[in-house]
């Protein structure tokens, strides 16, 4: 038999989307603007130097962004590997149709939004929040990022007791609460309630934000939690399990699998944290198991904050530590390394980006090879036919 790891740089886009117009996302490229910024030493990146990241280089990252968007991005020489550019075809550029997506299910019907006023969220929806929850009421009932709302309610929803709530351009309803003041089980009995009045409005996820500090010094804890909407057909995790292997979830994939076909969940405080929990379950892993790994901060800390410096210092920090991960490879095992949608750090707004994303395979088995253009779901699939397991209804296998 074999072992199988997907690993998951949540908004490493490569652009190139031949849909991206319809999401106003025409031309973003969240690798290759990064690598952009830092090679021509421009000011808000704060550092002198071309991105370093030979070793994603060497697996491929370089040439995949050459094949999306027509160039090898600056300081990277575009090395062959075994590599592939990935599209989706989900109608969405959010976290669970991205990663449902790269299991080998697209998602087959339009989430739901919020519109882009004040307030947000209907009087209906949040009245019966209040009610069912017990709230004195509630804060923001916007679109925002996390940090900026916070800082601009975190007094008052102190002195208040009433949560703060807020949306984006994805499916998501964003509860933050301070964990002391507030309280964690709290929050996320608050989180639970609004789950439950949200699945009619095909709302893809409702999480939970705590925080902590005072006097406007607030910092976002890991103690984040995902309810999500379980994804509609079994999934590459599904059958893992069915199969009598096991699916160990690394970082927030169990949640956005609303825990659907996991086995095991192991969960860290930021991504190097997460790279370690990754390593071990690498040494775990027996014949038949699937490690399905997201790290978040790319997305979470830095795509969403427009944060370039802080953006490239993480791929930076990944591909120093992908050597651990490459040398734990056994024969029998594969290894692919991608994206679920972009994050562009120079672009508008605060939102995710429609991009292609790189699709970069290792393995003691595996030889350099330039596969092209594959959908997400094929990802799935690949892994799938390493594992021994029957082909699925959507995708198809490329090694």
């Amino acid at each position: 038999m074999a072992r199988a790891f997907l690993f998951v740089m949540d908004s490493v886009g490569i652009g190139g989307a031949p849909d991206a117009a319809a999401f106003g996302d025409e031309g973003a490229d969240t690798f290759g603007h990064i690598a952009e910024a830092c090679a021509a030493n421009r000011a808000e990146v704060g550092r002198s130097g071309p991105l370093k990241t030979p070793n994603l280089d060497a697996l491929g990252i370089g040439a995949a962004s050459a094949h999306s968007i027509g160039k090898v991005p600056p300081g990277l020489q575009g090395a062959s590997g075994c590599w592939a550019v990935g599209q989706e075809v989900s109608n969405g550029k959010d976290t669970p149709s991205g990663h449902w997506e790269l299991s080998g299910v697209p998602v087959p019907f339009d989430w739901g939004y919020f519109p882009v006023r004040v307030p947000a969220f209907s009087a209906d929806l949040i009245a019966e929040l209040e009610k069912r929850a017990n709230l004195p009421g509630v804060l923001g009932q916007k679109h925002s990022n996390g940090v900026a709302i916070v800082s601009e309610f975190a007094n008052e929803h102190i002195s208040s007791g009433k949560p703060i709530i807020y949306t984006s351009a994805d499916s998501v309803f964003q509860i933050a609460a301070h964990e002391n003041h507030f309280g964690l089980e709290r929050l996320y009995e608050v989180c639970e309630v609004a789950r439950q009045l949200l699945y009619p409005l095909s709302i893809g996820r409702v999480i939970a934000r705590p925080f902590t500090g005072e006097d406007g010094a607030w910092t976002r804890t890991p103690n984040r939690r995902d309810y999500a909407i379980a994804p509609p057909e079994p999934t590459l995790c599904d059958r893992v399990v069915a199969a009598g292997g096991r699916t160990i979830a690394i970082g927030k994939t169990g949640d956005i699998f609303a825990h659907q076909g996991i086995s095991e969940a192991r969960k860290g405080p930021d991504d190097m944290a997460l790279f370690d929990r990754t390593l071990d379950a690498m040494v775990d892993a027996k014949d038949g198991d699937f490690v399905f790994a997201n790290f978040v901060e790319f997305d979470s800390l830095y795509g969403h904050l427009r944060d370039v410096p802080g953006y490239a210092k993480a791929l930076e920090q990944f591909d120093t530590r992908l050597p651990e991960a490459l040398e734990r490879l056994r024969d029998g095992d594969l290894l692919i390394i991608t994206a679920d949608h972009g994050n562009d750090p120079t672009w508008t707004g605060s939102d995710h980006t429609r991009e292609q994303v790189p699709v970069l395979c290792a393995g003691p088995a595996v030889t350099d090879r330039n596969i092209g253009t594959v959908g997400f779901a094929d990802v799935g699939e690949t892994l799938a036919a390493h594992l021994g397991l029957s082909p699925g209804a959507h995708g198809k296998a490329f090694l």
